[in-house]
Parts: structure tokens; C-alpha cells; sequence
């Protein structure tokens, strides 16, 4: 093969709609539990190719932990209804999401309701859960 042809071979294979799904990977997060909390907007990280989303949660000892929310692609966010700003540092929110498997601080978002009472879709491709249990 040339030169030529084995680069036209890679642009090819790296342009491939299966391998890029294939870096998509969900299995860090338990997607068979959904835990749900409240917290403050830390910071809403807008960026490519996946949105992040930094919460303070109250520990229970009258402290807080930060969260660490994953969110979709900001292009399905913003088919969604998310906006750049639509969270500011200080906004008090109510989250559900899939925690990590490993036990830290983390998770897949999968929905969050903002402090005007709308819910957005954190994943913006799935309908929030009906329940979800509180995190311990």
C-alpha cells in the first residue's frame, strides 16, 4: 500500500461513526442506581466532548463534598434546552444521576432541576428517572 493509500485508510477508520460511538463507553457509572441530592452549582464546564457539571453537596457532618457530574455532548445539551450560562456558581440544584462504580464523588448526570423549576435532561437523549434513592 502507499503512502498515500494508508493515509486515506486512516483518515477513513478514524471518521467512523462506530468507532467513535466506541469511546462512549457508560460502564464507570452503576446504571442500575440512580441517586438523587441537592446541591450548589460549583461550576457548569462547557466543553467538548462531554459537559461536566461541579456540585457542593452537604456531607451530613455539617461540612460539604464537591460532585463531579458527567453531562452529554454540548451540542445534544443545547438541542436539549441547555445554554452555556444556563447555571451559575451559587444556583441551588436538585440532581439525579448514575454514581461511579469505583465510589467517589462522581456520576453520569441524568437529570437536574434548575432554580426556576424546569428539569433538563443531563445526557440530553433520556427521560429522568421516576425515582431515585438519596445519597448516603
Amino acid at each position: 500500500m502507499t503512502k498515500l493509500g494508508s493515509i486515506a485508510l486512516y483518515i477513513a477508520l478514524a471518521a467512523s461513526p462506530s468507532l467513535a460511538w466506541a469511546h462512549h463507553s457508560y460502564s464507570m457509572f452503576d446504571q442500575q442506581k440512580s441517586i438523587s441530592v441537592e446541591g450548589t452549582v460549583k461550576e457548569l464546564q462547557w466543553t467538548n466532548p462531554h459537559s461536566w457539571l461541579q456540585v457542593m453537596v452537604a456531607d451530613g457532618t455539617g461540612g460539604t463534598q464537591e460532585w463531579s457530574l458527567e453531562l452529554g455532548a454540548s451540542v445534544v445539551l443545547h438541542r436539549a434546552g441547555w445554554k452555556p450560562r444556563i447555571l451559575q456558581p451559587g444556583d441551588k440544584v436538585k440532581l439525579i444521576f448514575n454514581p461511579l462504580r469505583d465510589g467517589t464523588r462522581g456520576g453520569r448526570l441524568i437529570s437536574v432541576v434548575l432554580p426556576d423549576g424546569h428539569t433538563l435532561r443531563g445526557q440530553g437523549d433520556a427521560p429522568p428517572p421516576v425515582s431515585a434513592s438519596p445519597a448516603h
